[in-house]
């Protein structure tokens, strides 16, 4: 059992690394950048000195209800893939801009966002990544890997 003072099993043993917790809102934020392709605007990750970003969504965002409404913790990961093994995922690997793999999984009915930095497979067109990630998430629902 976890004792107070103990980093979560995610970042002790696993090696995950805290990347940012990112907020819904339905609020204009100031300084805010609509990404058109990925249907949400963004605030707040470039100045936050705890990494946090608020996420206003378009009303055609094609994301679940509970990614739309519940804050979600990021960590960095340096195997996705691995990472992802027997965990209960929400939105399938996809890859919303060059360089940046991403997944998000359920735990104890909460988001979290597993991200994996640089080109472990072949190089890919920006906007094939993210038609692809469009394409996945509008596949929907959740599936248990490994």
């Amino acid at each position: 059992m976890r004792q107070d003072h103990e980093a979560p099993r995610a970042i002790a043993v696993d090696g995950w690394r805290y990347h940012h917790i990112g907020i819904p809102t339905n609020t204009p934020r100031p300084g805010e950048r609509h990404l058109a392709a990925l249907k949400v605007h963004v605030s707040g990750f470039e100045s936050s000195p705890y990494g946090i970003q608020w996420m206003r969504f378009d009303p055609d965002a094609p994301y679940p209800e509970i990614v739309k409404s519940l804050p979600h913790v990021a960590f960095e990961v340096d195997n996705l893939e691995a990472a992802l093994e027997g965990k209960e995922i929400l939105i399938p690997t996809n890859c919303p801009s060059e360089g940046v793999t991403v997944a998000m999984i359920i735990d104890n009915g909460a988001p979290v966002e597993l991200l994996e930095f640089g080109i472990r497979r072949p190089p890919v067109d920006s906007r094939e990544c993210l038609a692809g990630s469009h394409r996945d998430l509008l596949k929907g629902g959740s599936r248990a890997l490994g």
